[in-house]
């Protein structure tokens, strides 16, 4: 069996390679990204590719299954860009597959491209509205393409269309990568050192659920060789909370207003402090509690971490500075003192 995995350098996408090569079903892998990586990994061979310009279809031939993956988050001051690459890009993706004949189509939709959850907190499963946040560029462009998959399945029935709407997924290696995205290079590694904060914000309402970035690669796998069909809601648990990341950090909670955290992202946002945009903070309030009912029962999956697992590693591999040899993973990816960060704006060029 052949695989293709677009966009197989990130955080999700090294460990869904790497699940893929440990299958003996799988004899070889394709991994593709915009700039090639000096990972090796077994039955795998990496080859550029940008989803927005690249010819995919030589890509594609003869591939059993394509796990598509790839996804920008910045820059978040040109929603522009993001479009062109997210949304375009898919459809380019998901006409290539077609064109090529492939039997199974894998997506990564997102917790985000859920409309805001129950007032009550419940879990949702796989029925709920996938009309995301609108505001914010992320769930704008998820829930766009959960209609553009919709369309795809009607008009391409012999192909095996699964999507996965995973939580926030973390690992030790990609802590330097997701600093870069969401947090910039203005803030320090040691400071999530426990007892260097003395508090930690308690935003009322702020819950959410952490997923493994091995347990995700390992369902991509499942959907990729299965037979399954349909999305799959895919977290750990327990649920966590600030009080969650005060315990680790060994701090205590302050109870401060959303709208007051709200207001600081905005403004160092707008002054070009932070790459993450205010409109995410509103998604991250709002989006819903994952039920993973099917993903356990229908998929075979269960996850081999918790989501304590998850966001410890991630703050370990925060505080050490770690990452993987491919550009999105890479630290050096930031350059001395952290001046390629700096060059970007912080999110606005990218």
């Amino acid at each position: 069996m052949r695989v293709v995995v677009v966009g197989a350098t990130g955080n999700v996408g090294t460990s869904t390679v790497r699940a893929l090569a440990a299958a003996p079903e799988v004899t070889s892998v394709l991994g593709l990204a915009r700039r090639e990586p000096e990972l090796r990994v077994d039955k795998t061979e990496w080859a550029r590719a940008d989803v927005a310009r690249s010819d995919l279809l030589p890509l594609f031939n003869g591939a059993d299954a394509v796990i598509h993956l790839a996804w920008l988050f910045q820059p978040t001051h040109r929603p522009t860009v993001t479009w062109r690459n997210n949304v375009l890009g898919s459809a380019r993706v998901f006409r290539a597959v077609a064109e090529a004949g492939v039997p199974a189509l894998v997506y990564a939709s997102s917790v985000g491209a859920y409309s805001p959850g129950p007032r009550d907190g419940r879990p949702v499963d796989e029925s709920w509205p996938t009309h995301g946040s609108p505001e914010a560029a992320y769930g704008r462009e998820k829930a766009y393409i959960e209609r553009m998959l919709d369309t795809f399945a009607l008009e391409h029935p012999d192909t095996r269309v699964v999507r996965m709407r995973p939580g926030f997924i973390f690992k030790r290696e990609a802590a330097t990568g997701q600093r870069r995205i969401f947090a910039g290079p203005l803030v320090p590694n040691r400071l999530v050192r426990p007892g260097l904060l003395p508090v930690v914000p308690d935003i009322p309402g702020l819950a959410f659920q952490a997923l493994h970035s091995d347990d995700a690669g390992e369902a991509y796998r499942l959907a990729a060789v299965g037979d399954a069909r349909g999305a799959f809601n895919l977290a750990a648990d327990p649920v966590l909370d600030t009080q969650t990341l005060a315990n680790l950090l060994d701090a205590r909670t302050v109870r401060v207003p959303a709208g007051g955290v709200r207001a600081a992202v905005a403004a160092l946002w707008r002054l070009n402090l932070l790459p993450a945009s205010p409109q995410l903070f509103d998604m991250a309030m709002r989006i819903p509690l994952l039920d993973t009912t099917r993903a356990r029962t229908e998929l075979g999956w269960t996850p081999a971490h918790t989501g304590l697992d998850a966001i410890t590693e991630f703050l370990d591999g925060f505080r050490a500075g770690t990452g993987l040899p491919t550009p999105p993973l890479a630290p050096r990816t930031s350059g001395r003192l952290r001046a390629h960060e700096f060059a970007t704006g912080l999110g606005r060029r990218p």
